[in-house]
């Protein structure tokens, strides 16, 4: 039991630290292919370790594949962005997670269509991201959202 425990442990501890690694390459100006690389095996490993943490939530989840989706858009792999962004949707949207987690589903597939090109379902998921950024009520939380939302093109 003792021994679970600390699997579980370790589970959550690696998860954070890779998503927390993630972020730091994500928030480069450039990164090098090595550095793409390495963030997109990083994003896979923490998501998998917060599969394996037994009491992981939805929110757990929505943010992952939010990651996920983020990591593949900004490697330019429209296509698996657009998978994840939809998988964040349908979590999000099930658990009826709080607005500020559909609004970064519709982000995520807002990012994911830019990269393909599809500028209308791109415009479409930027006025539904918006819409639901409306409804966050901390006024911090909502400031991200519209922040990263202005920065697709």
């Amino acid at each position: 039991m003792c021994r679970e425990r600390d699997v579980l442990t370790t589970h959550k501890q690696l998860a954070s630290s890779c998503f927390n690694k993630v972020w730091d390459l994500l928030s480069k100006e450039e990164r090098t292919e090595r550095e793409s690389e390495e963030m997109l095996h990083l994003c896979h490993s923490s998501f998998w370790h917060w599969t394996q943490v037994e009491d992981h939530t939805p929110t757990n989840l929505s943010i992952g594949y939010w990651q996920l989706a983020r990591v593949y858009a900004v490697i330019g792999q429209g296509s698996q962005a657009l998978g994840y962004a939809m998988k964040c949707m349908k979590i999000s949207a099930d658990a009826e997670l709080d607005a500020f987690y559909i609004a970064y589903a519709y982000e995520a597939a807002a990012r994911a269509y830019s990269v393909l090109g599809e500028s209308a379902h791109k415009v479409e998921a930027l006025a539904q991201a918006a819409d639901y950024a409306e409804r966050i009520a901390d006024a911090e939380s909502k400031g991200w959202v519209i922040a990263d939302l202005a920065t697709i093109s």
